[in-house]
């Protein structure tokens, strides 16, 4: 949580606020205007927060052992255990979806930046 609130505090200290008094200016409601103008100033710096998060809640497997309850498992958990007795197809297969998330990512961030340089 941490490295996501400096990465979206960093965009939103860039962040020009006359875009958010212009709206209001013109009549938007608050609410509205968070929607319509904050949000998709700050998606990439909360996109970002999310993909790091991610991969470092991936990384962390003695802190996710401490921190999940009783009876539960999460993934990092869930691979270490099923790596400590040999790779099986269902972690080639899980890995396979990862990657293959994270490659459909970058081409989607690609697109829409080369979109909007056009």
């Amino acid at each position: 949580m941490a490295y996501v609130a400096v990465i979206v505090q960093s965009r939103l200290l860039s962040m020009d606020e006359s875009l958010e008094e212009a709206a209001m200016d013109l009549g938007g409601h608050p609410l509205r205007v968070v929607f319509d103008i904050t949000l998709p100033l700050i998606a990439p710096a909360m996109v970002a927060g999310w993909l790091l998060a991610f991969t470092l809640s991936l990384d962390d497997l003695v802190i996710a052992s401490f921190v999940s309850g009783p009876g539960s498992s999460t993934l990092p958990m869930y691979i270490f255990s099923k790596v400590k007795l040999g790779v099986s197809p269902d972690i080639n297969a899980l890995a396979t979806l990862i990657i293959a998330a994270v490659s459909l990512g970058v081409m989607i961030a690609w697109i829409a930046a080369r979109r909007i340089r056009r």
